[in-house]
C-alpha cells in the first residue's frame, strides 16, 4: 500500500501528492514488527527496481510523500515477492534524480543487490507521520463506506484515481461510481468507523 496524502480544500482539493486543504487530502506513506503484525499492517515507502554500481546500492521508486522521513530510519522491513519478510537496518541513502538509492550493511556487491529486485521497502503504522488535520493518507480511504445525504449505499472506495484537480474516489457497490474527494461534495470522512458522507451533484451518479 502506497502511502499516498490527500486533503481537501475548498472547491479544490489539489493532487494526491503535500496538498491541505478540507475533506480529503491524502498521501502516500507506514507500529515495529512484533508476533502479532501481519504483513498488510506494513506500509510500502520504496520499491526496489535494481542495483546501482558494484558496490551493493540499490535504486527504488519512492512511494511515499515524504522522501525525507528516510533521514531518521535505522531499520526497515524487506517484503520479497514470495512473501518473505526481513527486517533490516539501512546504512545509507541519497536521493538520485526522482528516486532513492539504499545501502543495506548486508549487501556488499552488484550480485548480492541483484536479489533485491522488485523488493518492497516497508515501515510500521508507528513510524508514519503525522499529518495535519482534515488530512488523510490515501490507505485510510480505501475500504470506506460511502452513504449519501439521503442515505443511499454506493459502497465502498476500492481505490483513487488521479486524472484531474481533485482525486477521484473509485467507489464499488452494486455498480461502480466515481466521486471527487472534493470539500463540497465529501462534506463528512470519518476514518475511525470508515465511512464517507457524501453530497454528489444532480447526474454525478448516472454517470
Amino acid at each position: 500500500m502506497r502511502q499516498k496524502t490527500l486533503q481537501s480544500k475548498k472547491a479544490n482539493l489539489g493532487e494526491a501528492k503535500s496538498i491541505s486543504a478540507l475533506p480529503p487530502k491524502a498521501v502516500f506513506s507506514e507500529p515495529l514488527l512484533t508476533p502479532e503484525t501481519d504483513i498488510s499492517d506494513l506500509i510500502t515507502i520504496a520499491r526496489i527496481i535494481r542495483p546501482q554500481g558494484l558496490k551493493g546500492e540499490v535504486i527504488a521508486t519512492i512511494e511515499t510523500d515524504f522522501p525525507e522521513r528516510f533521514d531518521e530510519l535505522k531499520t526497515v522491513f524487506l517484503l520479497f515477492p514470495n512473501k518473505k519478510l526481513e527486517e533490516v537496518n539501512l546504512e545509507n541513502h541519497w536521493l538520485h534524480k526522482d528516486r532513492i538509492v539504499l545501502k543495506f550493511p548486508a549487501i556488499s556487491d552488484r550480485n548480492n543487490a541483484e536479489t533485491l529486485r522488485n523488493v518492497l521497502v516497508k515501515i510500521h503504522p508507528s513510524e508514519l507521520v503525522e499529518l495535519p488535520k482534515e488530512h488523510y493518507y490515501e490507505f485510510d480511504l480505501i475500504g470506506c463506506q460511502v452513504i449519501t445525504s439521503t442515505g443511499l449505499d454506493l459502497g465502498k472506495v476500492q481505490e483513487l484515481m488521479y486524472t484531474g484537480p481533485a482525486p477521484l474516489l473509485v467507489i464499488k457497490g452494486t455498480q461502480e461510481y466515481l466521486i471527487p474527494l472534493a470539500e463540497e461534495i465529501c462534506y463528512e470522512i470519518n476514518i475511525k468507523d470508515k465511512k464517507i458522507l457524501v453530497n454528489p451533484p444532480k447526474g454525478l451518479l448516472e454517470l
